[in-house]
């Protein structure tokens, strides 16, 4: 078995506020694996909280900026940090010591029954099946591009593995790489390509400041969306739909461009439906997921989750969470964020340090909790398909 780091880690918890109609939980003192672990930074470590009851478990210091995402099994959780990923043992409340070291990790990607992770400063890519990180490090599959950038990469089921292609300055594509590692594809018809999400049917859509790129059928195929700029540079997609839920920017001079429409790619059609907000609301990076059903899921800075059918491009409810809120210029700073598990959505506030579990059935807040820290980015332990 894997040791666990020790000295970056604290047992201390976070006391907990009680908060709207929650009575307080007392926070867990050295106890039984977390349920359902769900992982918050905040400006000098990260919180592990219970799934069920949002009583923080377990605070764990860790200085810089760092970014959590799911591992792909139900302990486990990436930290980005400022050497490299770092796996996070959720459900023990412990740092272990598998890392993958490398300036500045960038993009974890769960599908199937593999994690990939992609070194933005080494270019260096790796597979694994998440289930290996209960023995210690998985080898996995390895693989280096030939420049390094900030970039993505995803595995399919029969092993083909799609990457970006680019230098520091620029990105322009991706290349399709069999099961050994020869290329069987490449198109770099995508200008500043960023972001992945898969649709179902395993399509890979990867966006571009002028629409997005597919994979599919063993080929590349270019959606362009008729504006010279129209930037897609995140994306949610479900396993249940073949419409992929996108951001929309259209400015390119803008520090820091409040998008008010988003898109939705029907990678059936090789179709983009530009669908506006709601008047006055905007979104973040942060504020995309879909639900259990496909449904695609905005948070929009009204306070409001909006639920999209993405059939009929029709928003079909708006559901109160937080405050009305603004996005800050700066990308690392907290701003509200969403995080999806199943019939659950967790929504952090960081104006009142509180986050909230919402359930998607009935489009109820049935907990909150006020934190003694400031939340910002958020995520949790999730199991990903066998």
């Amino acid at each position: 078995m894997y040791r666990r780091g020790i000295a970056v880690v604290a047992a201390a918890s976070l006391a907990l506020a009680a908060c709207g109609n929650e009575t307080t939980a007392p926070t867990a003192a050295a106890a039984p694996d977390v349920e359902r672990p769900v992982a918050i930074t905040y400006d000098g470590g990260v919180l592990v909280l219970d799934g069920e009851t949002l009583t923080v478990a377990h605070n764990l210091p860790l200085a810089g900026f760092n970014r959590v995402n799911p591992a792909g099994d139900d302990s486990h959780v990436f930290v980005s940090t400022e050497s490299g990923f770092q796996v996070l043992d959720a459900a023990g409340g412990e740092m272990t010591d598998i890392t993958w070291p490398g300036a500045k990790p960038g993009h974890v990607v769960r599908h199937g029954a593999k994690t990939i992770l992609f070194t933005d400063g080494t270019g260096e890519v790796v597979s694994f099946d998440p289930k290996d990180l209960a023995g210690g490090k998985p080898q996995g599959r390895r693989y280096k591009t030939a420049q390094a950038h900030h970039g993505v990469a995803v595995e399919l089921a029969d092993g083909t593995m799609i990457v970006t292609v680019g230098t520091e300055e620029s990105r322009t594509g991706a290349v399709a790489l069999d099961g050994s590692g020869k290329q069987i594809a490449r198109n770099e018809d995508c200008p500043g390509v960023h972001g992945e999400a898969v649709a179902k049917g395993e399509v890979v859509a990867l966006g571009c400041n002028d629409g997005v790129l597919l994979f599919k059928n063993g080929a590349f195929v270019k959606v362009d969306s008729g504006r010279e700029y129209s930037r897609i540079g995140n994306q949610a997609g479900s396993d249940v739909s073949p419409i992929l839920l996108g951001d929309f920017k259209i400015d390119p001079d803008a520090e820091m461009e409040a998008p008010e429409n988003f898109s939705l790619i029907d990678t059936t059609t090789d179709k983009i439906t530009v669908v506006p907000m709601p008047k006055g609301v905007s979104y973040t990076f942060r504020s995309l997921n879909r639900g259990p059903k496909g449904e695609a899921l905005i948070l929009g800075t009204d306070g409001k989750l909006h639920v999209i059918d993405p059939v009929t491009a029709k928003i079909t409810s708006s559901w109160p969470v937080v405050s009305p809120w603004t996005e800050p210029v700066d990308w690392q700073q907290p701003r509200p964020a969403l995080f999806v598990r199943g019939d659950d959505a967790y929504i952090t506030e960081p104006a009142t340090k509180k986050v909230h579990q919402l359930d998607l059935t009935s489009g109820k807040v049935v907990i909150s909790t006020t934190l003694d820290a400031i939340p910002n980015e958020i995520s949790g332990a999730v199991a990903s398909a066998s």
